[in-house]
């Protein structure tokens, strides 16, 4: 049997299981790290950087997602440093993504006191809404490449593998691969990308055209004649 590691996190002792990352073990605690890209339904994968942590004797912030604890290890959550960098990049969020239908970002702004206009410069991510099946659109506008979506298409889930990230740097988004519409993909239209979603980004189409002010007897007409038309194709 594997003797336990003992380490501190914010000034408490605890032991851990071998292989076991920081954020589960300050979870143990009940130290609250915050999370975007992390969720049950997912594996970690250290893209949105909110839950580094302060390791003492480690040059860079850890990720406490996926960075495993160690003999002796010491961990600050809420350094000054920890909590400048969070709210640094909750800031950039803000300046470049509508987090408008983000509530659990939202929060986590208003608790690290988000200046929401800090980078007015900076360029905003405005690509057009995507409605290309009857099921949901996609709005990219409202994304924050999390990843989430794709996990739960590829192995974490469905195993469907329709959508990826695509292009590079300030272009990069999710698509279908060579940016075929959905219903000429391999989505199965399940709905997990949607469940998983922080940001509204996904959204079922029902409900976005009643936010366009349509009503409900001209989307059941609107979305049964697109079935039928999708169905004959």
């Amino acid at each position: 049997m594997t003797d336990p590691i003992n380490l501190t996190i914010d000034n408490q002792t605890v032991q851990a299981a071998p292989g076991s990352t920081i954020l589960q073990v300050a979870r143990s605690l009940g130290i609250e790290i915050p999370t975007i890209c992390v969720h049950e339904a997912t594996q970690p994968n250290a893209l949105c950087r909110t839950c580094v942590v302060e390791v003492e004797g480690m040059r860079v912030l850890a990720a406490a997602c996926v960075a495993q604890v160690s003999e002796g290890m010491i961990v600050h959550t809420r350094s000054e440093r920890v909590e400048r960098s969070r709210k640094t990049i909750l800031e950039m969020l803000a300046a470049s993504v509508d987090l408008s239908e983000a509530p659990a970002i939202q929060t986590m702004m208003a608790a690290y006191q988000v200046d929401a206009s800090r980078f007015p410069q900076a360029a905003r991510r405005n690509p057009p809404i995507m409605d290309d099946n009857p099921m949901y659109i996609r709005d990219y506008e409202k994304c924050v490449l999390c990843w989430r979506c794709v996990q739960v298409c590829a192995q974490d889930a469905q195993y469907t593998y329709a959508i990826n990230f695509s292009g590079r740097g300030f272009e990069t988004q999710i698509a279908t691969f060579f940016d075929k519409p959905l219903p000429l993909s391999t989505c199965v239209f399940c709905g997990q990308c949607i469940g998983v979603c922080p940001t509204n980004a996904l959204k079922p189409r029902r409900e976005w055209l009643l936010e366009q002010g349509l009503s409900s007897e001209a989307i059941a007409a609107m979305t049964q004649s697109e079935r039928r038309k999708h169905r004959k194709e």
